[in-house]
């Protein structure tokens, strides 16, 4: 018996609960399921700007693939090095795996984010082919010179979950935040907006990461302390499966203030739970969230999604609107993709883009 065989380079552990993490980790383990024999190479150092130790183990890790293999490179390490991908690209079936462009990161300098694309441009050119999480992230690759033949979008998998059922029906309406603590995702403006409509019935928990932009997340728990928001705006950190199922399951509406998203895995979670969705137009978000679904709002603007969180709020017409997103929810819930079917996708691509003699095929034990 033979599997094909593929060496995934990605930055850091796989095992972090992030969108792009947990994709890649879901892809890593459908592909063995498959029959695929993937190694994964977690590289160390500073990424996506590579300090010296980054680069080094870059360079260790391609050196020691045997040529002819497939290997996929995670787009936060795509570039560290473009020089790397352009001396094995002729030994190595290079490709490319892009949740969205580095330079569309929030908050990054002028200076910072020209230098992250002209690299990540050059890294583009040196690889046979891309995969993207969206029709939007393809779209972006236009701009980078890349050859629309050689893309292909896998969108991710959502897992089957139960209706929400929301908090007792005494209690404040529930907003659910998941997401880590960092600039892209807005959590600031959220904190503005929640502050225009204290004195409507809410709570709000926000899920994720603080230790990602530690400045960044004291920075928006200072503001919520000096509103006088901490009882009614609690951040309860990284959480593992079991805790965010219940977080869903006991919330009523699902909020991501981001200024831009990929794709926003976490917003197909929350649909599948049967939650409107209020949100912003950043990225791909209108994609993966329809008018009839969702409220989306401009990126950054604090009063918009004020005004559309409090339009949810209450009884009469407030209900009668949650209802209606709940309902094209629950009829989206039919449509979703499963993981399987994900996984089955990106071995297409995989295959696609590169011939079939290239991929090395080693004897499985």
């Amino acid at each position: 018996m033979t599997a094909r065989k593929l060496h995934f380079i990605v930055p850091g552990p796989l095992a972090q609960c992030t969108g792009g993490y947990i994709y890649d980790a879901r892809m890593v383990d459908g592909l063995r399921d498959r029959g695929w024999g993937v190694d994964v190479h977690s590289l160390s150092g500073r990424f996506p700007l590579a300090d010296e130790t980054a680069r080094a183990n870059f360079a260790n890790v391609l050196a020691e693939i045997p040529s002819g293999v497939l290997v996929v490179i995670d787009g936060l390490a795509l570039a560290a090095d473009p020089s790397l991908l352009e001396r094995h690209r002729g030994r190595l079936r290079l490709l490319a795996l892009v949740h969205h462009p580095l330079s569309e990161e929030t908050g990054l300098d002028r200076q910072t984010r020209a230098q992250l694309a002209v690299l990540e441009s050059r890294a583009l050119q040196a690889v046979c082919g891309v995969v993207v999480n969206s029709e939007f992230t393809a779209r972006e690759l236009e701009r980078f010179g890349v050859n629309g033949a050689c893309v292909r979008i896998v969108v991710p998998g959502t897992d089957a979950a139960p209706l929400a059922s929301g908090p007792p029906p005494e209690a404040p309406l529930q907003l659910l935040v998941v997401a880590a603590v960092i600039p892209r995702k807005g959590h600031e403006v959220l904190v503005r907006a929640l502050d225009r409509i204290r004195h409507r019935p809410w709570q709000c928990i926000c899920a994720g990461s603080l230790d990602r932009d530690v400045s960044y997340a004291e920075g928006v728990i200072a503001k919520i302390e000096s509103l006088g928001l901490s009882d009614r705006i609690e951040f309860v950190g990284e959480c593992d499966r079991a805790m965010l199922d219940r977080l869903y399951s006991a919330a009523s509406l699902f909020v991501l203030p981001s200024y831009f998203e990929g794709y926003g895995m976490v917003l197909t979670e929350a649909l599948a739970r049967g939650l409107p969705i209020i949100s912003t137009t950043g990225g791909a978000i209108p994609d993966v969230v329809t008018a009839e679904m969702g409220l989306l709002v401009q990126p950054g603007n604090d009063e918009a999604l004020s005004e559309a969180i409090g339009s949810l709020i209450g009884n009469g017409p407030a209900e009668t609107a949650r209802g209606r997103l709940m309902a094209a929810a629950v009829r989206y819930r039919s449509r979703i993709l499963s993981w399987d079917a994900a996984v089955e996708k990106m071995e297409n691509a995989l295959i696609g883009l590169t011939p079939e003699s290239s991929i090395s095929e080693e004897p499985l034990a």
